[in-house]
């Protein structure tokens, strides 16, 4: 129980970062304001953990890298995509995770989804394509079409991954490893791409700040928590997200309107139906 509540607690956070994003991206470049976020989330983690992270083993290293390059290519592949697609679109791509992730657990670890995740996988995808409007959209198969598509892969990987190395593993460490990798990734991505010096204004070292010790929360609680969560009803958890981002945009004067309520409303019910099924189950 106390796993599935940290992973919604941690939708919910994750969810009111992308008005931070927005706001934080009229100062700064967006592989820098990955880069830094990670990294100052790393120094966080690591000052808190201290002492822990001396025992850290060769395969929490390569843990750690590994997912944290399944996380690096999930934000830059989508930021590439945005440059030639609308973030309705890239929304709507970026949600193929959602039925990806029992697929690519089905392919390659032999575990089928139980009927009620399946119907949930069901429920919450067609939820998270109604947040983005599907009535307005047109696909023209570009490549920002296509970079999202793979994003949406390497998110399906990133929390594979994560199912796969939690039950072996420390998870702060590897939560620690992966905050670093991306960290360093995105400055070194930034660098090459010569993006634009960062306007260092109150607002943008309030942003960065605020984001990075979200990123380090956020990091480890995934790890921790999907050890005893499998990676298909993280997944569905994960899909609440958007409601919360949806939810915080409202609250902020953007228009949620009749699509956004019905697909929130059916990631929900997802929820609801995968829990309920497991409970029935269980008794």
């Amino acid at each position: 129980m106390w796993p599935q509540l940290v992973l919604t607690g941690i939708t919910v956070i994750w969810g009111g970062t992308f008005l931070v994003i927005s706001k934080a991206l009229q100062w700064i470049g967006p592989y820098t304001l990955v880069g830094a976020r990670f990294l100052i989330a790393a120094a966080i983690l690591g000052a808190v953990l201290r002492s822990r992270l001396r025992g850290m083993t060769g395969h929490e290293v390569r843990a750690g890298i590994l997912i944290g390059l399944g996380l690096y290519f999930g934000y830059s592949l989508q930021t590439v995509g945005l440059q030639t697609i609308d973030s309705s679109k890239s929304a709507f791509l970026t949600a193929l995770y959602v039925p990806l992730v029992p697929i690519l657990s089905w392919v390659l670890m032999r575990k089928a989804p139980s009927l009620g995740a399946g119907l949930g996988i069901v429920l919450a995808f067609t939820g998270m394509v109604l947040l983005t409007n599907p009535g307005e959209l047109v696909f023209t198969l570009a490549p920002g079409e296509f970079y999202t598509v793979l994003g949406a892969l390497a998110i399906s990987a990133e929390i594979l991954l994560i199912a796969h190395f939690s039950q072996h593993c420390d998870p702060r460490r590897v939560a620690f490893m992966q905050l670093l990798a991306v960290g360093l990734m995105a400055l070194a991505t930034a660098v090459a791409l010569g993006e634009r010096q960062p306007e260092f204004t109150p607002g943008l070292i309030a942003s960065v700040l605020g984001l990075a010790a979200a990123s380090a929360l956020i990091q480890f609680c995934m790890n921790w928590a999907q050890r005893y969560v499998n990676a298909t009803r993280a997944t569905l958890i994960y899909a609440m997200e958007p409601v919360w981002a949806a939810l915080v945009g409202a609250a902020a004067g953007e228009r949620l309107g009749l699509w956004g309520l019905t697909g929130g409303t059916l990631i929900v019910l997802a929820v609801l139906v995968s829990t309920l099924e497991r409970r029935k189950r269980k008794t």
